[in-house]
């Protein structure tokens, strides 16, 4: 390929980021996106599963005040930039806070892609309860949240700003998904 990918004449690359807390439906949505438009997700919980298997990582890990989360996301945020550089669309999954959200508006700015963030949540805190309570994702070397945990970090959660979709889980799925389509359809069309 000649020339540098990111000043091509051809559509811009999308970094389409898909985050609220777990339980919210995240994962679904980026992989409903991901068949829409042929692109790649990384998510979060994948990327970090690879390192559980390593005591001595996660140890350092668990010592460093920047924790786990931050090096989750600059692992996915570094995946996403040789994408977009390679002018091929991804999705981001995962929980991200406002400097991640930042972070992916940045990398979108300086690699000329547009970006979609998608803020997922579920308003109803029992079908919430029992998403995450009846959750089986089966990545290897993680595990799954209890609602404990979920129900402390609904009270401090504050969704992105500025998202351009905001689905709830307690919806109708097939709702959702039309807001989705919706979504990239009126991408395509400007």
């Amino acid at each position: 390929m000649n020339g540098d990918p990111r000043r091509s004449d051809g559509p811009k690359p999308r970094l389409v980021l898909v985050t609220g807390l777990p339980g919210t439906g995240k994962s679904t949505v980026a992989e409903a996106i991901a068949g829409l438009l042929g692109a790649p997700v990384l998510a979060h919980d994948w990327a970090m599963s690879a390192l559980r298997p390593y005591p001595e990582v996660q140890s350092a890990l668990d010592r460093t005040p920047m924790g786990h989360r931050v090096v989750g996301w600059s692992t996915l945020h570094a995946l996403a930039r040789s994408q977009l550089r390679a002018g091929r669309s991804v999705i981001l999954d995962g929980v991200a806070r406002t400097g991640e959200v930042h972070m992916c508006r940045e990398i979108a700015r300086d690699e000329n892609a547009s970006i979609v963030v998608i803020a997922t949540q579920c308003s109803d805190p029992s079908v919430h309860r029992s998403r995450v309570e009846g959750r089986e994702r089966l990545i290897p070397n993680w595990y799954e949240l209890d609602w404990d945990h979920v129900e402390r970090s609904r009270t401090t959660w504050e969704p992105a700003e500025d998202a351009d979709l905001s689905l709830d889980a307690a919806s109708d799925w097939n709702d959702n998904l039309a807001l989705v389509h919706n979504l990239f359809a009126d991408e395509d069309g400007d």
